[in-house]
């Protein structure tokens, strides 16, 4: 016995070889694609995009205050709100354009402007969102690591469904289908709220006073503008209109993006390529669903080169759809409409509790990078 406790360890497997090769190709999958991709140029900064909408989305902002006072004590105003919570999510929109260095090629002008559009213009708070979309960019979809499928208000996983202890819990869960897309209505007050969070947790916290500061000046302009220009009662509604559609815009937006694409264990790992392309839903539908979703719709690019600008997602869409066909890896894309049916379907069957995130025609291909 004591000499099995202290004998070398067992020599290893003969298929560790194989697996290092596959790592190794894998990894020249995506080199390959990069390479072309910055050959063709696709990597420049598109200034004259991005300066032009820094421009418009502020005198937009004036225009509608400038419509707002016009209208008076009217409820008509609750119009007004409609489109400022539109204009508020394409000016988000641009914020995570900002966060994500598309726009210029200094990190610190990168960073003052999402701070800019995201905290003072938008409300939110730049740092918390940060954190929590940099997880989910590193693991998409995947349990115990992304925090967009964290368990919740929604299950995303039959293991989500089973951890409900009252009937009520697994009531609602069975009922998610119905009640999902309403609930984005609330998205925009969670993401107003989880900024704040951060910011008035204990311990230290980047740019505290700077995002605090920025956002009392945002919040105290609207809420102070809208109960000089109307009465109570039409001074609340338009605030509140204003927060709903803008946290149904935005949800809408991002919902389609990953939701009823492949699930992956925590423990498992897949290459780059294959872990930001599989999980991912592009919509198509040409430019006006480009500036619909704030080309969010070309996803699966996103995933693959976050500090590409905007308008070069539609340009590279070609060469990565051709690269992933040669490899063999499936590339999803679908209408906007059907893109929520699959989102619906989903939710109501992961609710339902009679789903297997791994029973789907993608599961093949993913297995095929599992390393």
């Amino acid at each position: 016995m004591t000499q099995l406790l202290d004998a070398p360890p067992a020599p290893a497997p003969t298929r560790a070889a194989p697996r290092r090769e596959r790592n190794t190709r894998h990894l020249s999958d995506f080199t390959d694609l990069t390479k072309r991709v910055r050959a063709a140029g696709l990597m420049k900064r598109s200034y004259g995009y991005y300066v032009s909408r820094l421009v418009a989305f502020p005198l937009m902002l004036g225009a509608l205050a400038f419509a707002s006072v016009q209208v008076g004590d009217s409820w008509w105003q609750l119009g007004i709100a409609v489109v400022l919570a539109l204009l508020m999510t394409q000016i988000a929109f641009l914020g995570h354009d900002a966060a994500h260095r598309q726009i210029f090629g200094s990190a610190k002008a990168n960073e003052w402007t999402s701070l800019l559009v995201i905290n003072l213009l938008v409300g939110m708070g730049l740092g918390w969102w940060q954190l929590k979309h940099g997880k989910h960019h590193n693991a998409p979809n995947q349990a115990g690591k992304d925090p967009d499928v964290r368990r919740g208000t929604v299950a995303y996983t039959p293991e989500d469904v089973r951890s409900r202890r009252f009937a009520i819990q697994r009531w609602f869960s069975s009922h998610q289908g119905v009640w999902f897309f309403p609930i984005m209505m609330l998205a925009g007050m969670q993401l107003h709220i989880g900024g704040l969070q951060r910011l008035f947790a204990r311990g230290p916290v980047d740019r505290r006073w700077t995002e605090l500061g920025l956002i009392a000046v945002r919040h105290t302009a609207l809420i102070t503008f809208a109960f000089v220009v109307m009465s109570p009662p039409i001074a609340i509604a338009f605030l509140a209109v204003q927060v709903l559609v803008f946290g149904f815009y935005l949800g809408m937006s991002f919902a389609p993006n990953h939701i009823g694409m492949p699930m992956v264990p925590k423990e498992v790992r897949i290459d780059f390529l294959r872990r930001q392309v599989l999980m991912s839903r592009n919509i198509s539908g040409g430019r006006a669903v480009d500036t619909l979703l704030g080309g969010l719709n070309y996803q699966i690019e996103h995933h693959l080169f976050p500090s590409m600008s905007r308008p070069n997602l539609r340009k590279v869409a070609p060469m990565v759809r051709e690269h992933c066909e040669r490899l063999g890896i499936s590339y999803h894309e679908t209408s906007l409409p059907r893109a929520y049916v699959e989102v619906g379907r989903y939710i109501n069957r992961v609710g339902r509790g009679n789903i297997d995130v791994w029973a789907c025609p993608l599961a093949s291909s993913m297995r095929s990078g599992l390393v």
